[in-house]
């Protein structure tokens, strides 16, 4: 059953400003409501309680894909059909496109914006893994200015984030890369359709000949919130691309992995998948190669 509230619709980013000024801790912001809508329905915990919803849809500078600085803005109403068609997006982020393109069905994609997906911050949420291996930052504005943080930075838990309840995330800023990238997202289901992702992984390689020279991983579903790599992607900057690195490499996820989530009633079948499904990613993409199925990794 959906509880009664009230709803505010702004015309500007003051007038946003003015109502979570006025509302405080009582308002949640609306903008494709496939979080909301169905936990209003479900009852759920996180949302039964809403007094005030804010839909930001009719803010015009939150419906924009634009380059500024060195950057690209990505407006926290843009939905992942808008992704899909933004020629910008395409030319700088192909990560970002083949991700919207898995998004639940064409329904949900229409609605469903990048920025609620990540706010809610569920476990599966797609948009993660490639935002953070292309250094995404977010800009937050309340009723006392705006300051912008790094999403690897926001996201704190499951369904828990940085931002305050008289806070909304305005853009997405993504610094444009300088340098040619090799890289991948990858994300296994139970279907091929409107999937609940159960694995997610996103990559980024940059190499000069044979070296490499960059490297960025990040996971999804694997981890209980979008993590990176760190510490993976330090330790491989130098080595010469082979599969055995690519080996290496996908063995010493699984290790990350399993420190970062403990041992779990899932752990004896997830990890060989996801080393394997690193691998491969690797292999196909880096040495343009067919697939190929590796002995040793643990």
């Amino acid at each position: 059953m959906i509880p009664q509230f009230k709803y505010y619709r702004p015309k500007s980013l003051d007038q946003l400003k003015n109502f979570l000024g006025e509302l405080q801790d009582n308002a949640r912001i609306l903008a494709g409501g496939t979080d909301i809508v169905p936990g209003f329905i479900q009852e759920s915990k996180r949302f039964i309680s809403i007094q005030n919803l804010i839909d930001i849809n009719d803010i015009a500078e939150l419906k924009n894909i634009k380059v500024v600085d060195g950057q690209v803005s990505i407006g926290s109403a843009i939905t992942f059909t808008d992704i899909t068609k933004s020629e910008t997006i395409r030319k700088y982020f192909p990560l970002l496109v083949k991700v919207a393109q898995t998004v639940g069905n064409l329904q949900i994609r229409n609605r469903a914006t990048v920025v609620g997906n990540f706010v809610n911050n569920a476990p599966c949420a797609d948009s993660v893994a490639p935002l953070l291996v292309y250094d995404a930052s977010l800009k937050i504005i309340s009723p006392n200015g705006e300051h912008i943080v790094a999403l690897n930075e926001f996201l704190l838990n499951p369904y828990e984030t940085q931002l305050k309840k008289n806070e909304c995330v305005t853009e997405i800023l993504i610094p444009i890369p300088t340098k040619n990238y090799i890289g991948d997202f990858y994300k296994l289901g139970r279907r091929s359709a409107v999937s609940i992702s159960r694995i997610s992984l996103a990559f980024l390689l940059h190499h000069e000949g044979k070296i490499i020279r960059e490297f960025r991983i990040a996971s999804g579903a694997i981890t209980p919130i979008g993590k990176r790599f760190y510490e993976i992607e330090n330790s491989f900057v130098g080595k010469e691309i082979s599969s055995e690195v690519f080996m290496e490499i996908a063995s010493a996820l699984g290790e990350m992995v399993l420190e970062t989530t403990g041992l779990r009633w899932s752990t004896a079948y997830k990890l060989p998948v996801v080393q394997q499904l690193l691998y491969q990613m690797l292999e196909k993409n880096v040495n343009d190669s067919e697939y190929i199925v590796p002995t040793g990794l643990s």
